[in-house]
């Protein structure tokens, strides 16, 4: 299957008008059972891990995904297809639909545009670890037509956990079921979204949730992040490769998962210090992989933790990577967050705290911008 090369958008969380692009006024996203006109297909840029079915649907898991179009016109529709998904849609950077949940395919409408030029952004906030889900693209109405949607230099891929993908960072309380978890995760508020709006890049979120680099929480059987990271979908079915994206920096988040719960009887590791020892050896050949394929990025390793065995382990990770030649790596541990959301996670405002903290860092290193990403 054809899988959709990267292309430059602007984060919905920016929430300001673009240069030249006309302001809206009582802008709605809403279904309709049918268009009542006649709709053409127009450009549509997917931003994440996606690929082309034959009916021209777009298929995606990993989280973050979102997908844009410009154009010149007063409406537009959008299409979605199979699985349970919650959608934000922003007109010229503006939220205008906070929370469109979707169980069945179907068309949405957006109305109340002002005529003239617009960009259309629809995004995904919920995590689909349990399969992946459709977007069938924009369309324009008559009178409406397409327009050049402008790329961007600068690229950021986060690879990690539920730290990254923003585990119900808008819950406001501990203990939560399995339905309030899905409804109040929110990734287009999470470290990702918030970071690649400061610095105007495109960014992928390559993580899942309860995912290690050799163990998973509580060490429950699936795929670890790095068994799941080559592959479009999770069920490995389709390996990933985009020529268009070269992100500057990669910025990883993993090992809480591994570390925060004691050993099973039966799990692969006899005691602390061979899963530590594995830990270290497998998180250098995949930071050492990433490099291979992203030569001129530079990385940063995050942790939002007060654990001293996991602070430890990376620090031991990243001295690794630097005796080897890898100099271009930072770790920036993040301590002081409330962590109030489900389950003890990072809250939105804690992401925006730990979003503050790498930024400072990356502040840092304005050079690494230079290295424009490479386009085809």
């Amino acid at each position: 299957m054809k899988q959709l090369a990267w292309r430059d958008v602007r984060v919905g969380l920016a929430m300001c008008s673009l240069v030249g692009f006309a302001s809206a006024n009582a802008q709605t996203a809403t279904p309709v059972e049918a268009p009542s006109t006649a709709l053409v297909a127009i450009r549509t840029v997917a931003v994440g891990r996606v690929e082309r079915e034959p009916n021209g649907m777009l298929r995606r898991q990993w989280p973050g995904t979102y997908f844009e179009t410009a154009i010149r016109g007063s409406s537009a529709y959008f299409r979605v297809g199979k699985g349970s998904i919650s959608l934000r849609v922003s007109v010229d950077g503006k939220l205008v639909a906070e929370d469109v949940l979707l169980e069945s395919p179907g068309f949405y409408s957006i109305t109340g545009l002002t005529p003239g030029l617009h960009r259309l952004r629809v995004q995904v906030a919920s995590e689909s670890q349990s399969g992946p889900t459709e977007f069938g693209g924009f369309f324009a109405p008559a009178g409406v037509s397409a327009a050049v949607l402008p790329a961007r230099s600068r690229q950021i891929e986060f690879i990690g956990d539920s730290h990254t993908v923003g585990y119900a960072n808008t819950s406001s309380k501990h203990q939560c079921t399995d339905e309030e978890i899905w409804q109040t995760t929110d990734t287009t508020v999470g470290v990702p979204a918030l970071t690649a709006a400061h610095y105007d890049a495109d960014y992928q979120v390559n993580a899942i949730s309860g995912r290690g680099i050799v163990r998973n929480y509580n060490g429950f059987a699936a795929d670890t992040l790095p068994q799941a990271y080559p592959y479009v979908l999770f069920d490995k079915a389709q390996p990933y490769h985009d020529p268009n994206w070269h992100p500057q920096l990669i910025v990883v988040s993993l090992g809480t998962n591994d570390f925060s719960t004691p050993l099973n009887p039966g799990e692969k590791w006899s005691n602390r210090q061979q899963l530590q020892s594995d830990y270290e050896s497998t998180f250098v050949r995949f930071l050492t992989g990433l490099h291979a394929r992203n030569p001129r990025a530079r990385f940063l390793l995050w942790a939002a933790t007060a654990s001293p065995e996991l602070n430890g382990e990376i620090e031991k990770v990243v001295q690794d990577m630097r005796s080897a030649g890898g100099t271009q790596i930072e770790y920036v541990p993040v301590q002081g967050l409330a962590m109030s959301a489900c389950n003890w996670h990072p809250s939105a405002a804690d992401d925006a705290k730990i979003a503050a903290a790498l930024e400072r860092n990356i502040d840092l290193h304005p050079e690494l911008w230079a290295n424009g990403g490479e386009r085809g």
